[in-house]
């Protein structure tokens, strides 16, 4: 799902040199407020980055503290999986870093060289963080594990690593509950469940630190039981599983991060149900009879690109197909701020 989006001071409604119609949308141009926000789409796309840096912000200084007594338990106990932890931690801080400066790198203006801003940029930090924690807390967690295997080192003390892992699931959660708020909120824009919108919402940053913080939770709680059967069982054998099972949780949060920042690089379209709302809007206009062709592009977290090829009626006059063009432009904006530019080639066909 998209988001509303910033949008620079330009003039709407401005003929390329092909003659489509082409606009980008200001602050005050959507008519006023919109159904689901009580302000106007800049306003509102500040709101969401705010949240979305919010969320990085504080995720990151719960991994970080989390990282340093995971690592400070790990050694005092003896445990690979709680080492192990420790380095899925230190991976998570890396990550909301980088995903820190794709918000900030991905939020600046258009300029002449880049006249579609920098959006995608922020994709490309995000599959950099991907790969972080695949190589570092993944292959970390795996060699640990297999180390604790081969090992079996007779020494686990696991008084203190049952009070961090603890200390961090609070830690995590609360994370994992303001993203999940986050989500909650857009999701209402959409009618749908917090979970459709994680799973298709183009805003990589939220998706991240979702994943990050669910995969925390599932990797304390994988330590947690290695720990204890291990101590069960007088055997560190299932202390160096938990930590391979920690590995392996990593390895698929990085694949589905990369695969999913992957094809936003490469250009993916807006979600079915913009493309339906876009639809919606364009068959209401008057004397537009049909859309020929519709393309859009999520240019970045927060910004959507639409070129329609729209077939309006014979008998329309020049002046009507003006009206028309300006009435879909403005009911594209007003019921999607994310939609930031729109490209109209009106044509009329010929039977």
């Amino acid at each position: 799902m998209a988001e509303p989006a910033h949008s620079p001071e330009q003039e709407p409604g401005v003929r390329g040199p092909d003659g489509a119609r082409s606009t980008q949308h200001t602050e005050g141009q959507a008519g006023g407020e919109t159904p689901w926000s009580q302000a106007g789409p800049l306003s509102s796309s500040r709101s969401q980055r705010s949240q979305s840096v919010g969320t990085v912000i504080i995720a990151g200084l719960a991994n970080l503290a989390v990282a340093v007594a995971k690592a400070i338990a790990g050694v005092v106990s003896g445990s690979a999986a709680v080492l192990s932890e420790a380095a899925h931690s230190v991976a998570d801080t890396t990550t909301e870093l980088l995903l820190f400066i794709a918000l900030r790198r991905g939020a600046r203006p258009p300029t002449s060289q880049y006249p579609f801003g920098y959006g995608r940029e922020s994709y490309l930090w995000a599959f950099v963080a991907a790969v972080v924690t695949f190589v570092l807390g993944a292959g970390f967690s795996i060699y640990q594990g297999v180390q604790a295997v081969q090992q079996r080192h007779e020494n686990l003390d696991p008084t203190v690593a049952y009070v961090v892992l603890v200390v961090s699931f609070v830690a995590e959660s609360v994370s994992l509950t303001r993203s999940v708020r986050q989500l909650r909120r857009r999701a209402a824009r959409w009618h749908v469940s917090w979970l459709r919108v994680a799973r298709r919402t183009p805003n990589t940053t939220i998706k991240a630190v979702l994943l990050e913080d669910s995969a925390a939770l599932i990797g304390l709680v994988l330590a947690g039981v290695g720990v204890g059967v291990s101590e069960l069982t007088g055997t560190p054998l299932w202390d160096g599983i938990a930590s391979i099972l920690i590995g392996v949780l990593l390895l698929v949060v990085a694949t589905t991060l990369a695969h999913n920042n992957i094809a936003l690089l490469v250009g993916r379209a807006a979600q079915d149900a913009v493309r339906a709302e876009i639809e919606q809007e364009l068959a209401a206009v008057p004397d537009l009879r049909s859309v020929d062709r519709l393309m859009t592009l999520q240019l970045g977290p927060e910004d959507i690109l639409v070129a329609v090829k729209v077939n309006f009626a014979d008998d329309a006059s020049r002046a009507e197909i003006e009206v028309a063009a300006d009435e879909a432009e403005r009911r594209l904006i007003a019921r999607n701020p994310a939609i930031r530019y729109v490209f109209l080639d009106p044509t009329q066909r010929r039977e």
